[in-house]
């Protein structure tokens, strides 16, 4: 959030609650109160409450040229076999249907020049025993971006953002090589800042590949970005 406020682009923040709002307005402190940030309360996890918010959002905005699609939550506590219906329905079904509800309403409003970005952890390409449906529903996210990039070809651009660890607020410890929730900002500015980069997925395990891709981005060099596109994951 910090890293698109730094653009002096118009960000809107939806939300479900305003407790949400509250506390992200805690998070960011004198930040929360900048002028060109606007948070919206809508439904946007079901079919008719992310067309509705999109239809919204372009009413009271205008047009969209970006969104950045960071929705989910984390679990992990049991086997495959000892998932319970509440907990598949919960962390697979209703979280996918979340973000496909959000790139059905978005991706055909979105200009040439704008991009879909998708935020993915690095449970959609590495097993976590005990947290297999956020495996599957984000190896299903990552599928669902390589079908979009081809679907869209050169008239929109699509991104996945596929992360090691994150240094956020809510970790007691962390180790200096990982990604912060800043650095995911620069990623997401600089992709959609570079008109000339297709779609692709980064994989950022570490400040290493995040400095690589953003110096990508930044010379605007297509064959890089291409490159990055491949999700190799190699330290």
């Amino acid at each position: 959030m910090r890293a698109w406020l730094m653009t002096r682009d118009e960000i809107i923040f939806p939300s479900r609650s305003e407790a949400r709002v509250a506390e992200f307005r805690e998070v960011l402190g004198a930040l929360a109160e900048h002028p060109n940030l606007h948070f919206v309360i809508h439904d946007y996890v079901t079919f008719d409450g992310a067309e509705s918010l999109a239809a919204a959002v372009e009413t009271q905005f205008g047009p969209v040229t970006d969104v950045v699609a960071s929705i989910g939550g984390w679990w992990q506590g049991r086997p495959l076999w000892q998932v319970t219906r509440d907990e598949w329905n919960r962390y697979f079904v209703e979280l996918t249907t979340a973000h496909f509800a959000t790139a059905r309403a978005w991706i055909p409003r979105l200009p040439k020049h704008g991009s879909y970005q998708l935020i993915l952890g690095g449970s959609a390409t590495t097993p976590v025993p005990g947290a297999s449906i956020i495996n599957m529903e984000q190896a299903a996210l990552k599928m669902m971006h390589e079908v979009l990039s081809q679907e869209v070809g050169a008239e929109r651009r699509v991104f996945a953002q596929i992360l090691g660890p994150v240094e956020t607020r809510q970790r007691q410890w962390v180790d200096p090589t990982w990604v912060s929730d800043a650095e995911v900002g620069r990623v997401s500015v600089a992709a959609a800042a570079n008109s000339a980069a297709s779609s692709a997925q980064f994989t950022l395990r570490n400040k290493e590949h995040v400095s690589r891709v953003l110096q990508q981005l930044a010379e605007g060099r297509q064959e890089a970005t291409n490159e990055a596109a491949t999700g190799e994951e190699n330290e």
